[in-house]
């Protein structure tokens, strides 16, 4: 007899009508249209190819979607949830000074070769990353600089006024592990307590054992400077284009392809009904119903971005083809 207890959940499609799709008719798809075109010209695929090129003539949104597209609920046994992201924006000195303290790194060639490389804690305290011009910038807080590890990009303030953007470089190959938990683990706050914000005021009203937190984390982000991107456009995301506050989601590509306009139903204090477009990924986006809602940039978005823990659906849409092609063969 088979041992089927550790087989993956079978994923299931099921094609919808835009009337399913609750609040589409209330939507303004021109946003969703606007940044679909950021970004569909690079997608490797005749079909999609084609699409795009007739989105750049589309003068009513609405339409060209309901034409060319159709709804695809996919499914493999989750349930739906959304949460959001940000792009941090942080004080910082292009040099150090006793106020900005705390360097963003590039990430080492050896890092690249031996995985896992160093924990969180040696790359900081054995000396392994000193004098070798591996600095971007340095910042003025270390916990800032931990959560814009966390979000993979954000942006640097001088006190000039100049500003820099970074973007994710690479990791140290160690799994990453929540300090929300941790926190949890010890009894310092409950399950419901916990958000970003919280986090960094404790480990503010707790230096030395806040440090000891941060080190919890074994996994390390690096990051390259990507000033080249307008600072009036969103940060890169997995396609290395521009992403659009409250129009990009991260999504899971083994199931949602990038690039693809995607409904999303979010549930919860802040309802949502909007079409959004898979521009991004992220480690923790893992389902054929898991979404991250890139809500903007600095402490606001922050602020939004850590509130969200919501259930809901999301629907992919597909060319009308493709979206046929993947329901089963009917049984003979």
């Amino acid at each position: 007899m088979t041992d089927r207890s550790n087989a993956e959940p079978e994923v299931q499609y099921q094609i919808l009508g835009f009337e399913d799709l609750d609040g589409w008719e209330k939507d303004n798809q021109q946003g969703a249209l606007k940044a679909f075109l950021a970004t569909c010209n690079d997608l490797d695929d005749p079909d999609w190819r084609a699409l795009c090129g007739v989105a750049a003539d589309a003068t009513n949104a609405r339409a060209f979607f309901e034409l060319f597209f159709r709804p695809v609920l996919i499914t493999e046994g989750q349930e739906g949830l959304f949460t959001g992201y940000f792009e941090p924006e942080l004080d910082g000195s292009p040099y150090p000074t006793a106020r900005y303290r705390y360097p963003i790194y590039k990430m080492p060639p050896e890092a690249r070769k031996i995985r896992p490389w160093l924990t969180r804690r040696d790359i900081l305290t054995s000396g392994v990353m000193d004098n070798r011009g591996l600095e971007i910038a340095w910042v003025d807080d270390p916990v800032e600089l931990f959560f814009l590890q966390v979000q993979g990009s954000g942006r640097v303030r001088f006190s000039d006024g100049r500003m820099i953007r970074v973007g994710y470089g690479g990791f140290n190959g160690h799994t990453y592990r929540s300090l929300g938990r941790e926190l949890v683990r010890r009894g310092t706050y409950s399950p419901h307590q916990v958000s970003a914000d919280v986090i960094k005021n404790w480990v503010r009203r707790n230096p030395i054992e806040g440090e000891e937190l941060l080190y919890h984390n074994d996994s390390y982000v690096f990051f390259r400077e990507v000033s080249e991107v307008p600072a009036d456009k969103g940060p890169l995301g997995a396609m290395n284009r521009s992403i659009t506050a409250m129009r990009s989601i991260a999504v899971d590509p083994k199931f949602t392809p990038l690039g693809a306009p995607v409904w999303i139903e979010k549930d919860g204090d802040i309802p949502m009904r909007r079409l959004m477009i898979a521009q991004d990924t992220g480690s923790a986006i893992k389902g054929a119903q898991r979404a991250d809602i890139f809500i903007g940039t600095g402490d606001e978005a922050g602020r939004v971005a850590g509130t969200l823990k919501d259930a809901g659906r999301m629907v992919v849409f597909m060319p009308i083809q493709r979206a046929y092609a993947l329901l089963p063969d009917p049984v003979q």
